[in-house]
């Protein structure tokens, strides 16, 4: 019987570095808008979750949800402007 060990090697392509490429870098970079928008209303829900939240709380979760909207928006027309161009 074969140890796990001895199969790594055909299995695995290539030894992680443990480093993010630098495509994966740019995916990250064109996202982080949306990212910062999703924590933005974690952040809101976040503060809301042992009382009743007030009409301000609200207004701010209500906020947090448009910009991430706004953000996933952006992020599928700038995806579909590079397919088109």
């Amino acid at each position: 019987m074969e140890s796990i060990a001895a199969l790594q090697a055909s299995v695995t392509a290539a030894a992680f570095d443990g480093e993010p490429s630098d495509a994966e870098l740019d995916a990250i970079g064109r996202e982080m808008p949306l990212i910062l928008a999703d924590v933005d209303l974690l952040d809101a829900q976040i503060m809301t979750i042992d009382r009743t939240p007030t009409e301000l709380d609200e207004r701010r979760i209500r906020r947090a949800r448009r910009r991430v909207l706004a953000a996933r928006r952006a992020l599928a027309n700038t995806a579909t402007a590079g397919e088109v161009a």
